[in-house]
């Protein structure tokens, strides 16, 4: 269900790869009796890293598209400002909202 984040897809299937492993290794000692759930964790743990390195280049691809290379560098140029830092911020939420049509900071 998380693969679509990189900490759901990638983290969370590599822990399933490797406790489906252990699981199936406990099946082949004759300790437990689930060995198609050890195979399940396993592929779907296998899925899961695959789909969490796919989405890896489509948020680099989202990110660049709503100018989130020129806000790091925004903020880089900031330094220790604060307020140059909350303009840089300010900027990069008006164009997301702009790009999007959505309004990202909640009007009271």
């Amino acid at each position: 269900m998380l693969c679509w984040s990189v900490a759901g897809g990638i983290i969370l299937g590599l822990c399933a790869i490797v406790i489906g492993f252990v699981a199936r290794g406990r099946v082949k000692r004759n300790e437990a009796t689930n060995g198609g759930v050890a195979i399940a964790g396993i592929v779907l743990g296998a899925v899961a890293v695959v789909a969490g390195l796919v989405f890896i280049p489509i948020y680099i691809g989202l990110f660049d598209k709503v100018g989130g290379n020129d806000y790091v560098d925004c903020l880089s140029r900031a330094g220790n400002d604060k307020e140059a830092a909350q303009r840089c911020a300010d900027e990069f939420t008006q164009r997301v909202e702009n790009q999007f049509s959505i309004t990202v900071t909640p009007t009271p």
